[in-house]
């Protein structure tokens, strides 16, 4: 099955601002990965080409990396993601900017199920929390907060039930809307 996943926001912030927030990913300052209610980004390395690591079960490497513009994860895991995610910076004729967050990749194997049954909602929820984070970083506020349908909510407090040592989803609060 092909994926073709897209999600953008667009900022009332500089590009260079935005790039700015695109270059702390995975690092002690990242004001952009929504790391209150999902799993950090973590990488073996500052973020740059080769560096290794993912956020929760998802596993990549950086294969590509423009500083301020562009970042390119191949997936690692799990297993049947065959593709890439990536986040852009895209300038805008009046000086804001957009922040592009795309994912392309081929679901094989097990991955036929997991993507569109669990990993989609997580992934789509996930991302709007970032741009959300990101907008809140660069503004102090949030235009439109995104909201967690009743799929989401649901598989969140599966999750959390069935881990008995730790959570799986930091900060997690399964009655957020």
């Amino acid at each position: 099955m092909r994926v073709h996943n897209v999600h953008r926001r667009r900022l009332t912030a500089s590009p260079a601002e935005v790039g700015a927030l695109l270059d702390g990913l995975a690092s002690d300052t990242d004001g952009l990965w929504p790391t209150d209610h999902w799993p950090a980004m973590r990488l073996d390395r500052p973020l740059g080409v080769g560096a290794a690591g993912g956020h929760g079960p998802v596993r990549y490497t950086v294969v590509e990396y423009t500083p301020g513009e562009r970042v390119r994860f191949r997936f690692s895991a799990p297993r049947g993601f065959d593709g890439f995610h990536e986040l852009t910076v895209v300038p805008e004729p009046d000086g804001g900017a957009v922040l592009g967050h795309l994912l392309r990749m081929r679901a094989r194997g097990p991955a036929l199920l997991t993507w569109p049954l669990l990993f989609r909602p997580f992934h789509d929820a996930l991302l709007e929390d970032g741009l959300d984070r990101a907008e809140r970083t660069l503004t102090g506020t949030v235009r439109t907060p995104a909201r967690w349908g009743w799929y989401v909510r649901l598989l969140r407090r599966a999750a959390l039930r069935t881990s008995r040592t730790r959570h799986p989803l930091p900060g997690a609060d399964p009655s957020r809307p």
